[in-house]
């Protein structure tokens, strides 16, 4: 059965940096073996999800590039732009507006700390569930 993780920022340091939380999310995937894709709202957050990737860990090495490339199979964690036409992987991290259309194994989806920002992320929960997927709610 297919699962949606909610991850609620709690800490500091990824209320700072929210996309601090996306890269262990992505470590954890990696490191399971899991291919990944990052849905990422504009070419912006791309750019800096993919220096935090390199930069948040000195002990961390997660091989991954912004989709766009014929390359784009080869890196366990892909992050695509809206206007990317990528495949879903087994577990996507949704940063986007909407919810996940398709076949995956896990969504992951960032809820910020801002109560104003729950609202929406609190409908995407019933659609999943109407969905049939499986729901879980971590606090980081």
């Amino acid at each position: 059965m297919a699962r949606a993780d909610f991850y609620l920022i709690q800490k500091e340091r990824f209320r700072e940096e929210p996309l601090l939380l996306v890269c262990e999310l992505a470590r954890k995937a990696h490191d399971a073996n899991l291919w990944t894709l990052v849905l990422v709202r504009d070419d912006e957050q791309a750019e800096r999800l993919d220096e935090l990737l390199w930069e948040f860990d000195e002990n961390a090495y997660i091989p991954h590039q912004v989709a766009g490339d014929d390359e784009d199979n080869l890196a366990p964690v892909l992050i695509a732009t809206p206007d990317s036409d990528t495949p879903l992987r087994p577990v996507v991290i949704n940063l986007r507006d909407e919810p996940v259309a398709g076949s995956f194994e896990r969504v992951l989806e960032v809820v910020p700390a801002d109560d104003s920002a729950r609202g929406p992320l609190r409908e995407r929960w019933k659609q999943y569930q109407a969905r049939g997927l499986e729901l879980k709610k971590h606090d980081m």
